[in-house]
C-alpha cells in the first residue's frame, strides 16, 4: 500500500473510531456532558497518536512536512465525514459556528499531534546525523 493510499484509511480509521465511540457514549452527551466531551477528546488524541506513530514510522525524510500533510488531510477528512451528519441537513443539524465550537476545534489537534511528532523526528534524525 502506497503511503498516501494508507494515509487516507488511517484517516478513515481516524474519524471512524471516535465516531463508534460517540455513538456507544451518545447518552451521556445529555447526562454527562463533561465527561462525554473527555472521552471523545481523549478517543480522538489516542487514535492520533496511535495512528501517526504507525504513519510516520514509515517515513525516513522530510518528517515534519509529512507531519504537517498528514495532519491537515486527517483533518480535512474528520470534517468532511462529519459534514453530512453535523452541518448539510443530517440528524445533528447544526450550524457551522456550532459544529466548530462543538466538535471542530477538538480535530485540530490532529495537526497538532503530526506535527509535533514530524518536530520530533526531525530532531532526532539531526542528532543521528550529528553522532555518525
Amino acid at each position: 500500500m502506497t503511503l498516501w493510499r494508507r494515509a487516507v484509511v488511517y484517516g478513515l480509521v481516524l474519524w471512524g473510531v471516535p465516531f463508534v465511540v460517540a455513538v456507544l457514549s451518545f447518552s451521556l452527551r445529555d447526562d454527562s456532558r463533561p465527561l462525554f466531551e473527555s472521552i471523545m477528546a481523549v478517543t480522538v488524541c489516542a487514535t492520533t497518536v496511535a495512528l501517526a506513530v504507525s504513519y510516520l514510522g514509515r517515513i525516513s525524510k522530510a518528517f515534519l512536512r509529512a507531519g504537517v500533510l498528514v495532519g491537515a488531510l486527517w483533518l480535512a477528512i474528520s470534517i468532511l465525514l462529519d459534514a453530512p451528519l453535523m452541518l448539510l441537513g443530517g440528524p445533528m443539524q447544526m450550524t457551522f459556528g456550532a459544529y466548530m465550537a462543538d466538535i471542530g476545534v477538538t480535530y485540530f489537534m490532529i495537526p497538532t499531534i503530526t506535527v509535533g511528532m514530524g518536530i520530533l523526528l526531525r530532531v532526532q534524525a539531526r542528532a543521528r546525523d550529528t553522532n555518525e
